[in-house]
């Protein structure tokens, strides 16, 4: 999954190295990134296409990923 802007692609293969895993997406979104929780009560994540202001949102991504209270966790 390469993603056109390298701050985003960057900010992807960040949450994939924690251990999220990434869907392809529809519409707006390139892709969608779930937590490795991986149920209904896991984190998950939208990367947009085109966003505004891409730095920003992979900032946005990186940020999400950090702070998800399932980090370390696998689904039982």
């Amino acid at each position: 999954m390469r993603h056109p802007n390298k701050h985003i692609r960057a900010a992807i293969e960040f949450a994939l190295s924690c251990g999220w895993a990434a869907r392809s997406g529809g519409g707006h979104a390139f892709c969608i990134i779930f937590c490795p929780k991986n149920n209904r009560s896991g984190c998950q994540k939208s990367v947009w296409s085109t966003p505004r202001d891409p730095e920003a949102h992979a900032r946005d991504i990186i940020r999400f990923v950090e702070k998800c209270p399932h980090s370390g966790e696998t689904d039982d």
